[in-house]
């Protein structure tokens, strides 16, 4: 029976993102957030003109019939509507026996509400309804630039989401299906063409390829993978077929699990926030006692109450510390999202806090100091049938289709020296071994060293140098005509990356 083959264009985008629901919930809760903030900010304008205190510090009068109902409506909806989520905070909080920065909010902001509310109606005292609004405001702020960090540094996420195809060549039997990714199952057997995306993680059982495994390992040179090797979902198939039997799927994927150990990383707080939340609980408990002890204290020493309360209150609203509850939540904004700008994923936030301490840098070459990716350093003729040029030239042809690394090095330098690349006519992928196809009339083929030992074809002496380069042959109507050497390109910016470790060291 014949191969049966349905051919689909792989779309990327149909393929859900890992964690998609909870990505979706945490955007909601920024906006809720940023919704609440622009709300209460907006209606702190008001509060502020009417409030007396604000008043008399900037010397200016407005007051009409029933501004200060007016003043407690207005207060009234920001306290409930942009506090709520400190609220929320202060029960969850209590709930697990750990009160920190939410409690610390909650109980200040309550307290000023509620003595402010009963001062509108008939208690002695000053109102605080101006420092309730603005506190809210404030610790609005800093909770909506926080999420909206871990956020962006969920879009590097995204990026190793993307490595994964859509869809996979199921093999069954003597034929093949195309599946989606996710409908595969451990030991299903499926084809891997060239240039391919492998979808799942598997052991090699028939073909051998290259795979380009540099978003996922760092290491730019393409691996050979033969039988019994194990390849790695989101890795690029050079150009041979492969035949993998699927060992990890879905959570267990090598992928998956990567991008399971930096959301967790992104959930988890660092030393600086378990110090600020175990000093918030402190507060708690000091604000507490000493608004207690103020108002005893002034009782004992004869005054009225009401004199007593309004001391008590202010040092209870003065001690809930508005730059720890915005600066913690800006430290770890900043720090979040200059790193994942600059693709470092942060697994511990801990540890990151101690790069402060680091002596010495040990650099992994590949990807970090290099760019990633080959480029070509150096191409040949050993015939005078050709140029250099010319063989380059028709190397090209026969690369400009292909996802491999060395292929895109190739026709990025044919471009480079702006030389026009030929057409190819019946192409074909050697398999482990090369590619081939017709070219202007000639039999041209790009190979390996090892297609040159199998044909017993002698490997000229210049083809290879102390550098770390990958070199392939170009083979002319069955005659070597020249080969082609690839290295990863380093960084233009390393010099001076590593020239300003050592001044700082």
């Amino acid at each position: 029976m014949k191969n049966k083959e349905k051919i689909h264009h792989h779309n990327h985008d149909n393929n859900p993102p890992h964690g998609h629901m909870g990505h979706d919930h945490h955007k909601m809760m920024i906006e809720d957030f940023k919704k609440r903030f622009w709300v209460s900010t907006i209606l702190s304008v008001p509060v502020l003109l009417l409030s007396p205190m604000i008043q008399e510090f900037f010397s200016f009068q407005l007051i009409f019939k029933g501004n200060l109902y007016v003043l407690f409506a207005l207060s009234s909806f920001i306290f409930f509507y942009g506090g709520w989520p400190f609220l929320k905070g202060l029960f969850s909080e209590i709930k697990k026996g750990a009160p920190g920065m939410m409690t610390l909010i909650a109980i200040a902001i309550t307290v000023a509400y509620v003595y402010s509310s009963a001062v509108v109606f008939g208690l002695e005292g000053k109102m605080f309804f101006w420092e309730l609004v603005t506190l809210i405001d404030i610790m609005l702020v800093g909770h909506w630039i926080e999420m909206k960090s871990v956020l962006g540094a969920s879009k590097a996420l995204e990026l190793l989401v993307s490595m994964m195809p859509a869809e996979a060549h199921k093999v069954h039997g003597d034929h093949i299906e195309d599946v989606k990714v996710e409908d595969l199952k451990k030991d299903d057997i499926i084809l891997i063409k060239p240039g391919e995306k492998v979808p799942a993680d598997g052991i090699i059982i028939e073909g051998e390829s290259y795979l380009n495994e540099s978003m996922l390992t760092g290491e730019s040179k393409p691996v050979k993978k033969t039988i019994d090797d194990e390849v790695i979902g989101g890795a690029i198939n050079g150009n041979g077929s492969l035949k993998v039997k699927v060992k990890h799927t879905g959570k267990e994927s090598y992928l998956n699990k990567v991008i399971t150990l930096v959301q967790e990383a992104q959930k988890t707080k660092s030393k600086t926030q378990h110090l600020a939340d175990k000093a918030a609980r402190w507060l708690t408990y000091i604000a507490l006692t000493v608004g207690i002890t103020t108002l005893a204290i002034w009782l004992l020493l004869g005054y009225d109450f009401t004199f007593a309360l309004e001391r008590m209150v202010t040092v209870m609203v003065i001690s809930c510390p508005h730059a720890l509850g915005l600066a913690i939540p800006l430290v770890v904004a900043i720090s979040t999202a200059v790193s994942a700008q600059n693709g470092l994923l942060i697994r511990n936030r801990t540890a990151f806090e101690n790069s402060r301490k680091i002596s010495a840098i040990v650099f992994d070459k590949t990807g970090t100091l290099t760019k990633g990716d080959f480029g070509v350093t150096r191409y040949e003729s050993v015939t005078d049938k050709f140029s250099k040029d010319e063989v380059l030239k028709l190397a090209s042809a026969l690369e400009q289709s292909s996802e491999h690394p060395i292929a895109i090095g190739i026709v990025k330098k044919i471009k480079d020296l702006q030389i026009a690349i030929p057409k190819a006519k019946n192409f074909n992928a050697i398999t482990g071994k090369g590619v081939e196809a017709k070219v202007e009339g000639y039999d041209v083929k790009v190979v390996s060293p090892g297609f040159l030992k199998d044909e017993n074809i002698n490997i000229p002496k210049s083809a290879y140098s102390n550098a770390a380069e990958t070199v392939v042959f170009v083979i002319i109507d069955n005659e070597l005509a020249g080969y082609i050497a690839l290295a990863d390109e380093i960084r233009p910016e390393s010099f001076g990356a590593i020239k300003k470790f050592k001044e700082n060291n």
